[in-house]
């Protein structure tokens, strides 16, 4: 029933235009003394570890922050080019095979592939395939890596809302990850093609993508699908930066069908780092 009242209470906010006005203030570069005492109490919130990154001085913006770098060497990558890796730190939320083309969210709800990628030729690719759902909470790092090398084919970039995508929205809001502003990257790799969703969230609800600057942020007033395939992919390493949320969301990886096996030990609630290995070929 809490679940259910909070989601009500959630469904009269306007949440992507609360989420830009959120957006703009940690873009906003504060006198420096408001701007590390908000750093630092956030951290205290959230138990963040700041030993594992920069100082706090070098950061321009509350936003900077959010989507701070780690410091060299923290996050070794499994070596082994068919060595499937976490992109992100996060807690599994659901794993398995898209049966029919369809993800399970939570117990009880399911979604389709197509809806969640906004491509139905690339949902027909991935059908039967295995995914897997990643959640950030507010304490962890929030840049995106990729999780296998290979080379990046295009991406599609799908407006939507900007519902939390925190435990209590996931159990109750049905095909919450294909309702939210979302990007995809699509990557072909040593085990063949693989989607990588960044899921916005409410609050900022922003996604940026390092490897192709053109790329549009997520969460644009009256934005538009879109979508692009590259005439010549570009090359990524695993463990190389994809991107980064500026506050907190969701990752979901999905892969063709008969190409990976996922590690028995990703069950829902499992915590994740980044380069560690999630699974190899099937």
């Amino acid at each position: 029933m809490n679940d259910r009242l909070f989601i009500s209470a959630l469904r009269l906010l306007p949440k992507n235009a609360l989420s830009r006005a959120v957006g703009a203030l940690t873009r906003w570069r504060a006198p420096v003394p408001v701007r590390l005492a908000a750093m630092r109490a956030f951290a205290r919130r959230y138990g963040i570890d700041l030993s594992e990154c920069p100082d706090l001085d070098v950061y321009r913006t509350f936003g900077e922050f959010f989507a701070r770098p780690l410091r060299p060497g923290l996050r070794p990558v499994a070596p082994g080019e068919r060595v499937l890796v976490s992109p992100v730190d996060a807690v599994v939320s659901e794993t398995g095979l898209a049966e029919a083309g369809r993800l399970v969210q939570a117990k009880g709800i399911d979604y389709p592939a197509a809806a969640l990628l906004g491509d139905d030729a690339l949902a027909a690719r991935l059908a039967g395939g295995a995914y897997a759902t990643l959640y950030l909470s507010p304490r962890d790092y929030h840049r995106i890596h990729f999780p296998l090398g290979g080379r990046v084919t295009g991406w599609r970039y799908v407006p939507g809302k900007l519902w939390p995508v925190n435990p209590a929205s996931v159990r109750t809001v049905p095909g919450l990850f294909a309702l939210n502003e979302r990007l995809v990257t699509v990557l072909e790799t040593p085990l063949g093609a693989c989607a990588v969703v960044a899921v916005g969230a409410t609050v900022v609800g922003r996604v940026c993508a390092y490897y192709d600057p053109s790329i549009p942020f997520t969460n644009l007033p009256g934005a538009a699908p879109r979508r692009h395939d590259y005439d010549t992919p570009i090359p990524v390493e695993k463990g190389q930066e994809l991107g980064a949320f500026e506050m907190g969301s969701t990752v979901i990886l999905l892969f063709e069908p008969g190409k990976v096996r996922l590690d028995p030990r990703l069950a829902p609630g499992a915590r994740v780092r980044v380069g560690e290995p999630l699974g190899g070929p099937a």
